[in-house]
């Protein structure tokens, strides 16, 4: 039986993931559970279900609150250990052990420091939370005990690494072989499109919240939904990949599949091409995520391959949807930049859904703020936060403006 730690376990994956688990029994033991606290009643639910020892809560002063709901539960249970704060996430991830499962499932980057807590444990990191990588992507490299230690979880990128594992004769991520030298040519990322595909920029200026939450596919929570109608959530996972499979951002090709069945490709130096496909179903990629490399019984309906279907792709209108190119220069410039780059954005995005900003504003203000950035050859974590600090006020300034 695994041990499994789960950072964010209210949200879209927390709870997918204890669905998989509920479907699974004897396989895993859910050891933590963190939460921001907005959905007390929902985790205190959680802890009482599967018997969690210890929970965490990323805001402070509602500890009481959380145990008088699990106290309400019958029949009574022991209550889990509460800690609380904004060290409780990283608390909890440092608890993680070699041979058990952190997943981190929190939104923004403010998952960096679960992140590397979990690293230095030792554990496997079931990675959903993309800020994390795209903002420490080098401190993250540093903390790793191990090839392969990050699993991850968004479902791109969990194609990825399936892909590359029926190409490459290895078990880690990476797009090299046991001899080191790369078979791969290119990574190829697939993009719904969101729910803007197809418009032109001049049909974009009066978008609202509403508009750009519609999202044709998936089911997300608002920050990642407007990032995917924005196409920054597919710049943000241009720079994963890179940070991940070691792959130069230039050879990472975005490309619009409207149908989201093929989750993502790999393009060999041999002219061959291996792609996951399955239904649009976070399940699958959180499964492996806990389980990787073997996988779990019936996780998710399949294809069907006895039905007429057509897949199709698009190239990517870059002059509307600019965020891949302002990832491939954030990656160019420095370190620093790709972190500057997603914390301006979290700042843009929570303006517009506050309607202080139009939606157009938001990759404007974004590359404004990175034009300002300055290169930093030291980097360590106070670096990052305080470079994102930065980044974040700068972004308010020219809002405010």
């Amino acid at each position: 039986m695994k041990n499994v730690i789960i950072l964010g376990s209210t949200g879209s994956i927390g709870t997918q993931a204890l669905e998989v688990i509920r479907e699974h029994p004897g396989s895993y033991r859910v050891t933590g559970l963190g939460a921001g606290g907005r959905q007390l009643e929902l985790l205190a639910q959680q802890a009482y279900e599967f018997d969690v020892p210890t929970v965490a809560l990323a805001k402070s002063g509602i500890k009481q609150a959380f145990l008088t709901a699990f106290e309400s539960l019958t029949p009574r249970k022991s209550p889990p250990e509460v800690v609380e704060g904004t060290e409780a996430m990283a608390e909890l991830s440092s608890r993680g052990e070699r041979g058990g499962v952190v997943l981190n499932g929190i939104t923004g980057s403010v998952g960096l420091k679960p992140t590397l807590a979990a690293l230095r444990t030792g554990a496997t990191l079931a990675l959903a939370n993309k800020e994390s990588l795209v903002a420490g992507g080098g401190l993250i490299s540093q903390a790793m005990q191990r090839p392969g230690q990050i699993v991850p979880v968004d479902s791109e990128h969990s194609a990825l690494a399936q892909a590359l594992r029926s190409g490459v004769h290895n078990k880690g991520l990476t797009s090299e072989n046991i001899d080191g030298t790369s078979n791969v040519h290119r990574l190829i990322l697939t993009a719904s499109g969101g729910p803007f595909r197809g418009k032109n920029r001049s049909d974009l200026g009066n978008v609202t919240p509403e508009q750009a939450l519609n999202h044709p596919t998936w089911s997300m929570g608002p920050v990642v939904t407007v990032n995917s109608s924005t196409l920054m959530n597919k710049a943000l996972e241009l720079i994963e990949a890179a940070y991940l499979f070691d792959v130069d951002p230039h050879d990472i090709i975005p490309v619009v599949h409207p149908q989201s069945i093929v989750h993502s490709m790999v393009e060999f130096h041999d002219g061959s091409t291996i792609a996951q496909a399955s239904p649009p179903d976070m399940k699958l990629p959180i499964a492996l995520g806990l389980s990787w490399p073997e996988r779990l019984p019936v996780v998710s309906t399949p294809c069907s391959w006895d039905q007429p279907t057509a897949w199709t792709f698009e190239p990517l209108d870059h002059e509307t949807f600019p965020a891949i190119g302002l990832a491939r220069n954030a990656v160019a410039q420095s370190a620093l930049h790709p972190a500057v780059l997603n914390a301006a954005n979290e700042e843009c995005v929570a303006a517009f859904l506050d309607g202080r900003l139009p939606y157009l504003g938001i990759i404007d203000v974004v590359a404004n703020v990175l034009d300002q950035c300055v290169s930093r050859e030291d980097i360590d974590l106070s670096v990052v936060e305080a470079t994102e600090l930065w980044a974040r006020e700068k972004a308010r300034e020219i809002i405010n403006r």
